[in-house]
């Protein structure tokens, strides 16, 4: 029996990656299931019997590199995210594959039979030795095409939003908006922020809180708001975003790349 953690904030990917252990030829017991660091490391602390851990990394409260921080895991680690730009951390950690979202069964497969022959490898210095050759030689995860526009539905029909014009995306209420230089906002067809954020370029755009997601090209400045958060002036627009504690240290890295 091999054991499973799963930590993923998604309750839609949760099932996806449920369903995928499921059609694997081995036998695969899920031990528990986090959508949170806290959760997580709370677990995952002196825990034994772990063999592999399936882990997203944008989670509700957080990074879960904290978690990984905060505890000395010994088991392999698959990440699984939309985010292309973290691949290098992961491998850090006990990282031994990164699958970009939307991934399908057959890139999970290979990202599992990798974790079964590492199991399988007769000594911890051929491991370690795989693991380096892999930082050194693999350049980049499997590249990911991002949206340049998206259709936006209304009474009148379907129009095109560009995607480099909009200065940021916003969670309202169960909808989601984005919003122009202009100030208008687009009623969107995604349902959730996640969607908007797996569809557009990391490099470009950073979601700051739980509800807004944010364009580099317009931020004309930044402002301390409090002692863990920050202020944004964007272009053409009075009121300020927020940036949350959690949010706050990764968007200071990333706003300077």
């Amino acid at each position: 029996m091999i054991n499973v953690v799963i930590i993923e904030d998604e309750a839609p990917a949760r099932k996806k990656l449920n369903r995928f252990l499921c059609d694997l030829e081995e036998d695969v017991a899920v031990l528990a299931e986090f959508e949170t660091v806290a959760e997580a490391a709370d677990y995952l602390h002196g825990k034994q019997g772990i063999d592999l851990i399936l882990s997203d990394i944008q989670l509700r409260d957080g990074s879960a590199f904290e978690i990984y921080s905060q505890v000395d895991v010994s088991c392999p680690i698959i990440f699984t995210t939309a985010y292309d730009q973290f691949w290098m951390d992961a491998f850090e950690t006990n990282g031994i594959e990164y699958l970009l979202k939307p991934f399908s069964f057959e890139r999970f497969q290979k990202a599992w039979d990798k974790f079964m022959l590492l199991g399988k490898s007769p000594s911890p210095e051929k491991a370690m030795l795989e693991k380096l050759q892999r930082l050194l030689h693999i350049a980049q995860p499997e590249s990911k095409a991002y949206k340049n526009r998206l259709a936006v539905n209304s009474s009148r029909g379907t129009y095109f939003l560009e995607i480099a014009a909009i200065l940021y995306f916003v969670a309202e209420e169960g909808v989601v908006m984005a919003i122009d230089g202009n100030g208008k906002k687009h009623l969107l067809s995604q349902t959730t922020l996640k969607e908007i954020e797996s569809m557009v370029d990391p490099n470009h755009f950073f979601r700051i809180n739980r509800s807004e997601l944010v364009n580099k090209k317009y931020i004309e400045r930044i402002e301390r708001y409090s002692k863990n958060t920050i202020a944004l002036k964007l272009s053409d627009h009075e009121q300020h975003l927020v940036t949350s504690q959690s949010s706050t240290a990764a968007f200071r890295q990333w706003i300077e790349e």
